[in-house]
């Protein structure tokens, strides 16, 4: 495969239109047009990464953090850019994802709200827009006694999905007419007659990144040879995409049952903590790195817990006043954890490539006891 192609099946799992307007994603160094077979996953391109990559042979990183943030005016092999003048010099690419991971279904922030145990996480804030957010009406008609097997399968491919609810959907009998006509290969009836048949009504709604799931799916378990079905897009049910995520836990924990889990999803050896280290959560807000003024709207909704990567003095003291506990991880040690998700599912996807997650990407940061 191609470093383009790649892209292409990165950008499936991770829309680069979702990354903040300040931030830079995307193929940052390398040709789209080389031949890759090895891929390295990192969160930061550092010069041992670097040697790492050209160790294991490796034609494209794929690294969360930019490893070029603003326009560099020239690239001499020392100091800062000497990475980005190893990279180039040697060939290897680097496809950068960032916040456009952050905002992703399924990405950082969903990973830190599973682990708290947040149900049905929204966006706190630095929202974006993009076509997935939006969602569409399905209305397709079935035979009766074939209306159960085609809301199954269309469940089944992500339809019907409305907040905490699933299987969503209305069905209304009436009855169906057409006419066979020559070349027909008609499941009910005989061409060149018309036939009327007992039909159900069945709509639901689809988000726009299932569509085409749904509607495969939905031929596959139609019995119709040409099924009737329509497609509407809803106004102003769109899905916000954004940076963090709020919302109720599914069960309320103790602080010290949430730590143990964070223990064991990102590996976290030490944390730093701020307000009541006891308390039973029941609302909480994750906000992967370093999120700045997100906190002020987890205050405002009275959040029990804010998990992140780091905060400036003030955030903190900001939280402390307003009783609000903080957990701070430390910030790549907030998101690497999603590496492991993202190397599977990038093979599933590219299976003729080998994908590895480097070993010398670490927190700059040594945690000592004094």
């Amino acid at each position: 495969m191609k470093v383009k192609d790649i892209a292409e099946q990165i950008e499936k799992i991770v829309p680069l239109k979702l990354a903040q307007d300040w931030d830079n994603v995307g193929l940052l160094i390398g040709n789209p047009q080389r031949n890759v077979k090895s891929v390295l996953l990192t969160i930061d391109v550092t010069g041992d990464v670097v040697a790492e990559a050209k160790r294991l042979k490796t034609d494209l990183i794929v690294s969360y953090h930019p490893v070029i943030w603003e326009g560099l005016k020239k690239i001499p092999a020392d100091g800062p850019t000497g990475v980005v003048y190893d990279l180039i010099h040697s060939g290897i690419a680097v496809f950068s994802i960032h916040t456009a991971l952050d905002s992703a279904i399924g990405g950082v922030n969903d990973g830190l709200a599973e682990i708290v145990g947040i149900r049905d996480g929204k966006p706190i804030g630095d929202y974006v827009e993009h076509r997935s957010g939006d969602n569409y009406k399905l209305i397709v008609f079935v035979p009766i006694k074939s209306a159960a097997k085609v809301s199954d399968a269309v469940f089944a491919a992500g339809a019907g999905t409305m907040g905490s609810y699933s299987h969503c959907g209305f069905k209304a009998e009436g009855a169906g007419s057409f006419l066979p006509l020559k070349g027909a290969k008609p499941a009910i009836g005989k061409k060149g007659r018309i036939e009327t048949v007992p039909e159900i009504r069945f709509e639901t709604i689809v988000p726009a990144g299932k569509l085409d799931n749904v509607i495969a799916a939905m031929k596959k378990a139609h019995p119709y040879e040409m099924p009737a079905f329509d497609i509407f897009k809803l106004y102003g049910s769109e899905n916000k995409f954004g940076l963090g995520r709020i919302g109720k836990l599914e069960k309320p924990m103790r602080i010290d049952k949430i730590v143990e889990r964070i223990k064991k999803y990102t590996g976290a050896k030490t944390f730093g903590i701020v307000g009541d280290e006891k308390r039973l959560v029941k609302t909480a807000a994750v906000c992967a790195g370093s999120c700045g003024k997100i906190i002020n709207s987890v205050i405002a909704a009275k959040c029990d817990l804010y998990l992140t990567g780091e905060l400036k003095h003030h955030e903190a003291l900001a939280a402390q006043e307003a009783g609000l506990t903080c957990i701070c991880l430390s910030h790549t040690i907030s998101e690497r954890f999603i590496l492991r998700k993202l190397a599977k599912q990038l093979q599933k996807q590219i299976k003729q490539v080998t994908i590895k997650i480097s070993r010398k990407d670490a927190d700059p940061f040594k945690w000592k006891k004094l």
